[in-house]
């Protein structure tokens, strides 16, 4: 703690943005980096608790997942001793850059000084870090002194897939990253728009796990292209990072209207076209001009409100089925919970219409094509047998709203089914999710692994990570006997 009365002289000051008027005009990143001045005053706030909260989740979700080690490098930071910062910070994140960018910051909900006061910026102290490390040269390919003659199929080249396969690397092994689609990064690729992190930061990385020795195959649709018996057969052991594709359908009636898309066929267009794809004009899905709607007010939903603006939609309205939450302090989630409070995202900012508490019930159309939607507001009463609160229509709220276009980002169910998972028959929990336990992630079937959200179900970026070094530890373990490989930091601690 460089500075003990540093939380006592400094207010927090979070992330500022681009101008709305501005930013909505292209798809460059919109959050800006904070003077590193600046970063060093708001790191001099850390208290370096003698328990910090914010480096390992509690059951209230606030707290880091990864464990990173933040009070060290926030002094480290303060001290301008940005070389140890972006290693200490590498010893828990392979890519601190991506949560950085995307990630919700559990850590600051579990920051001490939130008690009573505004948390730490740890997120923007973290996204200085590494783009301090890369501009001053700091992170460089780390290569084996040797190779263990073991080989593993890592599927899936999202944040579970991608962390999974650099420690795997780092240990030794030749690892082969298979990915569907025709570039490396599954949902941090096509998932997040370029806005909220620009795709060279993925591609930067990238490079640097090639010369670390990581093979990556686009295109190759494991379960199509390349059988359960082809990865069995050519590689030692397989970890299957195939997130939790299948997006959460609404059955009613009107679904099948033209205009009325899942928001993971929308938010994948757009950055191919960022990329400089040419798509064919029947496949197109565009917001320009178009009275858009979209359902759900998750990240997703939100994704797809920032794409719309910058597509230059007519009207956007954001429609969720959820009660507004609180705005400011709630009683019903205090410290260290993450708390559930209302919450502007930047795409929201940047116009149209936030409605809560409001359930579709049709969809209808002329000559084929979605027109309107119509829905009724609802009111949540007392939790029922399971917990979730019961939910009623309130009669005479009836509404319809014009609608061009609907996404639905409805969040996900699980892995897709058929294909490599049906092939290799391997056992589903009762959500659907591939059944690997969290202690080893191996799977009902010898040598193959599982991590991230195929696994755990829809999460966040931080989640992922974590999950694809601890299984990339654990195939390590398979392959060798044990493993030299970092373990996950439990105590707040530098782990050993």
């Amino acid at each position: 703690m460089a500075k003990p009365t540093g939380f006592l002289e400094t207010k927090r000051k979070g992330a500022s943005y681009r101008d709305p008027a501005e930013r909505t005009k292209d798809f460059k990143q919109v959050m800006l980096e904070v003077p590193e001045e600046e970063l060093r005053e708001q790191a001099s706030r850390c208290m370096d608790c003698g328990i910090p909260f914010c480096s390992n989740p509690n059951s209230g979700r606030g707290g880091c997942p990864l464990g990173n080690i933040i009070p060290d490098w926030n002094d480290l930071v303060y001290r301008g001793k940005w070389e140890e910062a972006i290693s200490r910070l590498h010893s828990t994140n392979n890519f601190p850059e991506f949560t950085g960018s995307i990630c919700p910051a559990p850590c600051e909900a579990g920051c001490v000084l939130g008690i009573n006061d505004d948390p730490v910026t740890i997120k923007n102290i973290e996204f200085k870090i590494v783009s301090h490390g890369w501009e001053n040269g700091y992170i460089k390919p780390i290569v084996p002194s040797k190779r263990t003659g073991k080989s593993v199929a890592v599927v899936g080249s999202g944040p579970a897939g991608l962390s999974a396969a650099q420690q795997l690397a780092r240990a030794g092994h030749a690892v082969t990253v298979f990915e569907k689609s025709d570039r490396i990064g599954g949902l941090l690729r096509y998932g997040i728009p370029e806005f909220k992190m620009e795709k060279w930061i993925i591609d930067r990385r990238l490079e640097q796990m090639k010369e670390e020795g990581v093979s990556f195959q686009t295109g190759v649709h494991v379960g199509k292209d390349l059988t359960a018996a082809d990865l069995r057969k050519n590689f030692d052991a397989v970890l299957l990072c195939m997130g939790a594709e299948q997006s959460r359908d609404l059955p009613v009636e009107g679904r099948a209207l033209d205009g009325v898309h899942f928001a993971m066929d929308f938010l994948p267009q757009a950055t191919k076209r960022v990329h400089g794809d040419q798509l064919p004009p029947e496949e197109d899905i565009l917001a320009g001009g178009k009275k858009v709607v979209v359902l759900g007010g998750g990240d997703t939903g939100s994704d797809c409100v920032g794409t719309s603006h910058r597509q230059g939609a007519e009207s956007v309205t954001s429609i969720e089925l959820l009660a507004e939450p609180p705005h400011g302090h709630n009683p019903s989630t205090p410290w260290p919970m993450w708390p559930m409070v209302a919450r502007s995202s930047s795409s929201h900012d940047e116009g149209g219409v936030r409605k809560y508490a409001m359930m579709t019930k049709k969809f209808t159309g002329e000559n084929g094509r979605v027109t309107h939607l119509h829905g009724v507001e609802v009111r949540f009463g007392d939790p029922d047998a399971s917990g979730r609160p019961t939910m009623e229509e309130v009669p005479g709220s009836e509404f319809v709203l014009e609608a061009d276009l609907v996404l639905l980002a409805l969040g996900f169910l699980g892995p897709v089914q058929e294909g490599l998972l049906e092939d290799l028959g391997l056992k589903l929990d009762p959500r659907g999710n591939i059944e690997a336990p969290i202690n080893d992630f191996r799977t009902s079937e010898p040598g193959v692994f599982a991590a991230g959200d195929c696994r755990r179900g829809q999460s966040l970026v931080v989640w992922a990570q974590l999950e694809g070094r601890e299984a990339a530890r654990a195939v390590d373990r398979y392959l060798m006997g044990d493993s030299r490989l970092q373990q996950r930091n439990t105590a707040g601690n530098f782990p050993g």
